[in-house]
């Protein structure tokens, strides 16, 4: 399964270690077209190799060839947010993970019908567990 995993980077690289954490679970058994998001070497700069443009058209072509999205939402992001607005228009499914510990989620995704995985954990081992149930033999 190709697997397009949203996380901050511009808006903040707090989380690059559970986002790490979570791109290494996730590759076990698919293809994650966003790995990148989970290096820690990646500063709140992005990547500075590309333009905006080229970032923006080449995430958006990632997010039509994905199978699923997975969005970490504790570090609050006008880009996920964004690709989670994409995602819904174009029907992806998408699986939604925050640590209300670290920050409340925005009333713009819990208050959208579309957005009804979204799963509160505490700690990685947590948002991997559930990972875990919610892709084991699951194809979306």
């Amino acid at each position: 399964m190709k697997i397009y995993f949203a996380a901050s980077i511009r808006g903040g690289r707090d989380e690059s270690k559970t986002y790490k954490k979570i791109v290494k679970y996730l590759k076990k058994d698919n293809q994650v077209l966003t790995e990148h998001v989970g290096d820690t070497q990646l500063d709140d700069q992005g990547e500075i190799d590309l333009s905006d443009k080229e970032i923006r058209d080449r995430d958006i072509a990632w997010l039509e060839e994905a199978d699923l999205v997975i969005a970490d939402t504790t570090v609050p992001s006008l880009g996920v947010g964004y690709e989670l607005a994409y995602a819904e228009m174009i029907k992806k499914p998408v699986i939604i993970l925050h640590n209300e510990d670290k920050s409340q989620l925005s009333a713009m995704i819990t208050g959208t019908d579309y957005f009804l995985d979204i799963n509160s954990y505490s700690d990685y081992h947590e948002a991997i567990q559930i990972l875990d149930r919610k892709l084991v033999g699951k194809r979306y």
